[in-house]
């Protein structure tokens, strides 16, 4: 990183963003900028790029389009499963989001896309899949990362809701 005060490579960058999909608000960095060590893929690639040289105080709309946010939808991205594989008495709703255990033991993060009375369609994809991103952008802060931050990839975070210190491993906050 040089030492000038622009967001590149290095930098760890404060952002207050607002994000819209379809015209409507769906998040927002709030009273707390969003922090990211930038060129480590910590934040989507399409916004990462966008706010690449701007500076402290900066305001840009950045649009970014499915392949550069969180991908196409993958039509393969859905599954079906017998309705007896939940308990008679469990509520299924529509974009219920799930975590099931695959074949192979890992746990899935799913949304539930339809069912009825024999089956439950499952949804893979993220929420945001195929969907063109708008956010509202302003930088707030800029500084170079530490050497740990620059080794680990990104932020070193304690993690209150699993009582963690020192960075995420994954399990907790993952």
């Amino acid at each position: 990183m040089t030492n000038s005060v622009v967001v590149e490579k290095d930098a760890v960058v404060g952002v207050d963003y607002t994000l819209t999909v379809d015209g409507e608000v769906i998040d927002s960095s709030g009273d707390q900028p969003l922090e990211y060590l930038q060129g480590y893929r910590n934040i989507i690639p399409g916004l990462e790029s966008a706010l690449e040289g701007l500076s402290v105080g900066d305001k840009k709309v950045v649009v970014v389009q499915p392949k550069d946010g969180y991908g196409e939808l993958d039509p393969d991205g859905f599954f079906e499963v017998s309705r007896d594989q939940f308990p008679k008495t469990y509520e299924i709703r529509e974009g219920m989001p799930l975590r099931v255990r695959s074949g192979d033991g890992r746990i899935l993060s799913v949304r539930v896309q339809k069912f009825d009375d024999k089956n439950v369609t499952l949804d893979l994809n993220h929420p945001l899949a195929g969907k063109t991103l708008t956010f509202d952008t302003k930088i707030v802060s800029i500084r170079p990362g530490t050497a740990e931050e620059l080794e680990n990839g990104g932020l070193i975070h304690d993690c209150g809701s699993c009582g963690s210190s020192g960075g995420c491993s994954g399990s907790c906050c993952g």
